[in-house]
C-alpha cells in the first residue's frame, strides 16, 4: 500500500487514549476505525457487545495490516466495564444533549488527555453506535463532550472517520515535525559559492546576449535575477542543472549537438521525400 513502509521504526503510542466502540454494528466499520487507529499509532481498542461478536473476519480487510490493533482488541458487556481503569473520557457526539456537560473542541480534549498521560493517568474516547451514536447513559459515564465543529446541517460523520480526526488531534500533541519542510532526499542545499557561480555565469552569459544594455537597471536586473534564486532555496543538483541550461543555450547546444541536428534535417528531408 501507498504510504505503508515495515522498514520504517513505528511510533506506537501504549500510553495513548482507549477507543471505546460502543455497540459497533458492521465487522467492516470496526476495521476501517483500526485502521485510522493505527495511522496515529493508537493500539487499545475496546469493544462493548459488539453486534456481530468478535473476532470478527469481516474487520481484517479493512484494517489493512494493522493486525497489532486486532489482536490487542479486548471485548465488554457493559460501557462501564469498558472505562473503568481509566480517569477520563470523552464522549463524542455532534447532537445535543438534555445534560449540563462540558463541550470541548477535538483540540482542546486532546490537548488535555495529553497533559493527563503526562501524569501518568490512563485515557480514553467514547464513540457510539454508526446509526445513532451515543446514548445518554453512556454520555452520563463521561468526563466531558468532545464535538467536532462541522456543517451544522450535515454533521454526521461515519465511525472511522471520527476515529481518524480525534487520533490525529493526539498524534498531533506528540509529534515535532515542523509545520513547514523540504525534503532534501539524497542531495544538499547549495552552498553561498556555488550559488555566486551560477550568478556569475548567468550574468556573464547575459552581458555577452546585451541583456544589460541600460546602465541605468542594471543594478536593480541583476538584484531580481539573484533573489529569484536565493528564494527558491536551490539544491546543489539544481544549480548544477541550471548551470548545464545556461550553457546549452548560450552555445546552442555545442558543436556535437548542432551536427546531430544537420543530421536529423537531412534525414526527415529524405523521409519527406520517399513519402513523397
Amino acid at each position: 500500500m501507498a504510504g505503508t513502509d515495515h522498514k520504517k521504526p513505528s511510533v506506537i503510542h501504549d500510553d495513548g487514549p482507549a477507543i471505546i466502540l460502543i455497540v459497533p454494528q458492521l465487522g467492516e466499520n470496526i476495521g476501517k476505525a483500526v485502521r485510522a487507529m493505527y495511522n496515529f499509532g493508537l493500539t487499545d481498542l475496546r469493544l462493548v457487545a459488539p453486534r456481530d461478536g468478535w473476532p470478527n473476519e469481516a474487520a481484517v480487510a479493512p484494517a489493512a495490516g494493522a493486525d497489532i490493533v486486532l489482536e490487542k482488541t479486548r471485548v465488554y458487556p457493559t460501557t462501564a466495564e469498558a472505562i473503568a481503569d481509566l480517569k477520563y473520557v470523552y464522549a463524542t457526539t455532534a447532537r445535543p444533549r438534555d445534560m449540563i456537560k462540558e463541550v470541548v473542541t477535538p483540540k482542546e480534549c486532546c490537548l488535555r488527555m495529553r497533559g493527563a498521560v503526562n501524569e501518568g493517568e490512563k485515557v480514553g474516547l467514547l464513540f457510539g453506535p454508526e446509526k445513532a451514536g451515543l446514548k445518554n447513559d453512556d454520555i452520563a459515564l463521561s468526563t466531558a463532550i468532545v464535538s467536532v465543529p462541522l456543517n451544522p446541517s450535515f454533521a454526521s460523520i461515519n465511525l472511522a472517520t471520527a476515529v481518524g480526526l480525534l487520533a490525529y488531534e493526539w498524534f498531533q500533541t506528540g509529534t515535532d515535525v515542523p509545520d513547514s519542510y523540504t525534503p532534501t532526499l539524497d542531495t544538499r542545499p547549495a552552498s553561498a559559492g556555488e550559488l555566486q557561480k551560477l550568478f556569475d555565469h548567468i550574468e556573464g552569459e547575459l552581458e555577452e546576449a546585451g541583456y544589460f544594455r541600460s546602465d541605468q537597471r542594471r543594478s536593480l536586473m541583476r538584484r531580481n535575477l539573484r533573489n529569484i534564486f536565493t528564494r527558491s532555496e536551490m539544491t546543489h543538483e539544481e544549480v548544477s542543472t541550471m548551470r548545464g541550461v545556461v550553457k546549452a543555450l548560450s552555445t546552442g547546444g555545442g558543436p556535437g549537438w548542432q551536427a546531430e541536428k544537420v543530421e536529423l534535417a537531412i534525414k526527415e528531408q529524405k523521409t519527406a521525400e520517399n513519402g513523397e
